[in-house]
C-alpha cells in the first residue's frame, strides 16, 4: 500500500484559539506540509479544488507548481479537479506544465464536484454535469495522447488541428476518477480502464464499499483484467499516543467542522467524533487503532492507495506535523509490510542542475 496526504485548503479560525491565518500564511503552510510529507516518506500529496469560502484551493496547478519546486520524489495529485466545469484545453495545458516542472510526478483525479459554486462561476448547468464530465474527459485524453486534434462536441467550440503545449513529461499522466456517491462516475472509470479514488470521509464504509464493488463489476464487464483495477481511498486522520488523547484533542476540531458544514449531499451522519471514529470512516486514535481500521477498510475496498487529510477547523500546523510524524513512524511501516503495493509508479526524473547565471548569459 502507498500513502498520501491531501488537502482542500480550507481556511477557517482555529476551533480552540480562534486564530485565522492570512491567505498567504495558509497557502505557504500547504507547501510546507507537502515538503514535510516527502521528508517523512509519504508517497503522494494531493490538492483538491473548490471555488468558494472557506476554501483557498481554486487554483491547484499553481499550488502544485510551488510544491513541485520544493520536492523531488513525492507524487503530486489533484483531489479532485472539477473537470465538469472546466475547459479541458486549459486543464491539459496547466497540468502538463505541472507534470513537466515535477519531472513526471503528476497524477490527475477528476470529478464532477458536489459544491454549487462552480456552476454559477463558470456558467454551467448542473443538469449537464455528467454529460460535461464525460465529454470533457474524452477530449482531455485526446489532447494528452494526440497531436493535431480535430474535435467537436456539445459544450465548447470545436478544435481543428490543435496541439496543446507543453506535452506531458514522459507520457500522459494517470487519470483517477474521484467519487463520493455516484455510480456514474465510477462507470466512466471502468469504461476507460482507469483507477478510482473513493472519498471515504462522510458516508458509512458500507456505502463506499458498494460503490467500489460496482466499479470492479463494471470493470470486468468491459473486459479489463480484474487484477488490474486500482482503488484509492481518502480518510480523516488524527493520531496520538492513545485513543483517549486522540479523541480529546481532536473532538473540538472535528465537531466544529461538522457543525459548519451544511451542503446538501455533503453532510455526514456522524455528528460527533465518537460516532465517526467508532462507526464511520474517520481514522482517529492510537497508531495501533488506525492500523486496525485501515486494515478493515482494505478488506472492504481492496485499495492500494490511502490518502490522509489532517485538516480540520483550523488545526494548527504544528499539530498536523505531529500527526504525520507519528503516522510515518508507527502506521505506515506496519501497513506497508502487511498489504500489497501494486501501484506502477515510475521513478521521477532527476532534477537538472541549473546553469550558473554567468554561463547562461554567454
Amino acid at each position: 500500500m502507498r500513502f498520501g496526504v491531501m488537502t482542500l485548503i480550507d481556511n477557517v479560525p482555529d476551533a480552540l484559539s480562534g486564530r485565522l491565518l492570512s491567505p498567504h500564511e495558509r497557502l505557504r503552510e500547504v507547501v510546507e506540509l507537502a515538503v514535510l510529507a516527502e521528508e517523512l516518506g509519504f508517497d503522494a500529496f494531493g490538492v483538491g479544488e473548490r471555488h468558494g469560502a472557506p476554501f483557498l484551493s481554486s487554483s491547484p496547478p499553481a499550488v502544485l507548481g510551488a510544491i513541485a519546486a520544493r520536492t523531488h520524489r513525492i507524487r503530486l495529485f489533484t483531489t479532485v479537479t472539477v473537470l465538469s466545469t472546466l475547459d479541458p484545453v486549459r486543464v491539459a495545458e496547466d497540468y502538463a506544465t505541472v507534470d513537466q516542472l515535477s519531472g513526471g510526478r503528476l497524477e490527475l483525479t477528476i470529478g464532477k464536484g458536489n459544491a454549487p459554486e462552480p456552476w454559477h462561476l463558470f456558467h454551467r448547468d448542473p443538469e449537464d454535469q455528467y454529460a460535461l464530465q464525460e465529454e470533457n474527459y474524452e477530449l482531455l485524453r485526446r489532447l494528452w495522447s494526440e497531436e493535431q486534434v480535430t474535435w467537436s462536441g456539445r459544450f465548447r467550440p470545436p478544435l481543428k488541428d490543435a496541439t496543446v503545449l507543453p506535452r506531458p513529461f514522459r507520457r500522459p499522466p494517470t487519470i483517477w476518477h474521484g467519487s463520493a456517491t455516484s455510480e456514474r462516475s465510477v462507470e466512466l472509470a471502468a469504461l476507460w480502464g482507469d483507477p478510482v479514488l473513493a472519498a471515504n470521509v462522510i458516508q458509512p464504509v458500507a456505502n463506499y464499499a458498494k460503490l467500489i464493488d460496482h466499479y470492479r463489476a463494471r470493470w470486468a464487464d468491459y473486459g479489463h483484467d480484474p487484477a488490474a483495477a486500482l482503488v484509492g481511498s481518502g480518510g480523516t486522520l488524527y493520531a496520538a499516543a492513545d485513543d483517549r488523547t486522540a479523541r480529546r484533542e481532536f473532538a473540538p476540531y472535528y465537531e466544529t467542522a461538522v457543525a459548519a458544514r451544511d451542503v446538501p449531499g455533503n453532510n455526514t451522519p456522524f455528528r460527533t467524533l465518537d460516532e465517526a471514529a467508532d462507526h464511520g470512516p474517520a481514522l482517529v486514535g492510537s497508531p495501533a487503532r488506525i492500523v486496525d481500521k485501515i486494515r478493515s477498510q482494505h478488506l472492504a475496498y481492496g485499495h492500494a492507495l490511502q490518502f490522509f487529510s489532517v485538516d480540520g477547523a483550523g488545526l494548527p500546523f504544528a499539530r498536523k506535523a505531529e500527526v504525520l510524524r507519528l503516522a510515518a513512524a508507527e502506521v505506515l511501516p506496519r501497513l506497508r509490510h502487511e498489504l500489497p503495493d501494486p501501484l506502477p509508479w515510475p521513478s521521477p526524473a532527476p532534477a537538472a542542475a541549473p546553469e550558473p547565471a554567468a554561463e547562461a548569459a554567454r
